[in-house]
């Protein structure tokens, strides 16, 4: 048989607990009259938001006890926003430095593509280029083959 220690007991008797109350929650919602159901949706639809505007509330005070300590003092007060704008300003030059590589970056990057392009359409161009050439040769070799041999059928023709 396995040993189970205390920790292991006692988070198994919680669950066994939680898994109780949920089943107990599901009995009691089972035996509701109708009546009593609209009664517990219209309750929860009131107070819910009232609970919400408590939390706000309750957080809203929390943060002005803590300005109205932070800010107690001149003195204090004095330290608290100098060493603000202190962190702001570092925050500021990071943000500055972070956009100015990316925008390095981006530059670096467009014009690499634009080199490669341009590179592309030299080569492309030089090739065309070439293959006109050589064509404009063949054709011009075939047009004067084509030349000869009509002239020499003229010249045979005439002397015949």
């Amino acid at each position: 048989m396995a040993t189970t220690t205390k920790t292991q007991r006692s988070a198994a008797a919680k669950r066994r607990s939680a898994a109780a109350k949920r089943a107990a929650a599901t009995r009691e919602a089972t035996q509701r009259t109708p009546v009593e159901q609209v009664q517990y949706a219209a309750e929860r639809a009131v107070l819910i938001p009232v609970g919400a505007a408590l939390t706000a509330t309750d957080r809203v005070a929390e943060t002005v006890a803590d300005l109205a300590r932070t800010y107690s003092t001149p003195d204090t007060a004095q330290k608290r926003v100098e060493r603000d704008l202190r962190r702001f300003e570092r925050r500021g030059t990071t943000a500055r430095n972070r956009a100015e590589r990316r925008i390095k970056r981006t530059r670096t990057r467009v014009e690499r593509e634009l080199r490669q392009r341009r590179t592309r359409a030299v080569r492309v161009v030089k090739r065309n280029r070439t293959q006109f050439e050589r064509q404009a040769k063949n054709v011009r070799r075939d047009l004067e083959k084509a030349v000869s041999q009509a002239q020499e059928r003229v010249t045979s023709t005439n002397a015949a």
